[in-house]
């Protein structure tokens, strides 16, 4: 009968297996710091472009709103002018400027509305995004600059709703919109905004005649008081909801410049 030998196996020394063990570990330590370092590049590379993504927006925005406050500010003195002459100038023999006024304090009032962007900031809270941002400061004020927006466009609504009544009606009984027809045919670029028409119109000399319709119904004393209501509506978004805004913003976009050396 044969006899099989087994072959004789050398056993390892203690030094060597803590060798290989030395080799595994120092292998699986290196793969791992070596993920965490790409995740962290990774990590790195998406906050900055979403850092400059949302300072793009906020800069349109910082400057949108600068127009519309400045803007306002010359609509506040329209209505001004508009409810003092309502209280005691002639309704039948109106100046030159009276139209003007008229019209930036009653018809126009969507030109004077600042609609904030949000959209970069909504995809980044939706997706999660805004965990890539670890300064605390920022965080705080995306947090504020959100209830801001919210604030600014409670205050469009509600001064919607005082222009759908009473301004509306009031217009559609007492203004000529024979006046804003002819203004815009005379006008060299007839396809622009109409502020910009009505701002050509005020630096020129050709006059546009216009009337007060139904003049005999006209209450002096409640038209003025409407203006001056309307007025003080457009004062309090000013100095509150769109100066926070304001504020906010600027904050925002200094904090992005500090953190990311963006321009």
């Amino acid at each position: 009968m044969e006899v099989h030998h087994h072959p004789h196996i050398e056993k390892k020394k203690f030094r060597e297996y803590f060798f290989e063990f030395i080799m595994i570990f120092l292998a699986v330590t290196l793969g791992f710091f070596a993920e965490n370092l790409r995740e962290n590049i990774s990590d790195s590379h998406r906050e900055k472009e979403f850092a400059q993504q949302l300072y793009s927006e906020l800069k349109d925005d910082s400057a949108a709103v600068a127009g519309k406050l400045a803007a306002r500010l010359a609509k506040e003195k329209d209505m001004d002018y508009l409810a003092g002459y309502f209280k005691d100038s002639s309704l039948t023999s109106l100046p030159r400027e009276f139209y003007p006024a008229y019209t930036t304090s009653t018809y126009l009032a969507n030109s004077y509305a600042f609609e904030p962007k949000d959209g970069i900031l909504s995809q980044l809270r939706n997706s999660g995004s805004l965990r890539y941002f670890k300064n605390i400061v920022l965080q705080k004020l995306l947090g504020d600059i959100s209830v801001c927006i919210n604030n600014v466009r409670y205050r469009n609504e509600q001064e919607y709703q005082f222009f759908a009544n009473p301004i509306k009606p009031f217009i559609l009984k007492y203004y000529d919109f024979k006046w804003i027809n002819q203004l815009r045919k005379q006008d060299s670029d007839p396809n622009s905004m109409m502020l910009s028409i009505l701002n050509r119109y005020r630096e020129g000399s050709n006059i546009i005649e216009g009337h007060i319709l139904n003049v005999s119904s006209f209450d002096r004393s409640e038209a003025s008081n409407m203006i001056i209501f309307y007025k003080q509506m457009l004062v309090s978004t000013r100095t509150l909801q769109l100066k926070d805004y304001v504020v906010t913003n600027h904050k925002i976009l200094e904090e992005l410049r500090r953190n990311y050396k963006l321009e």
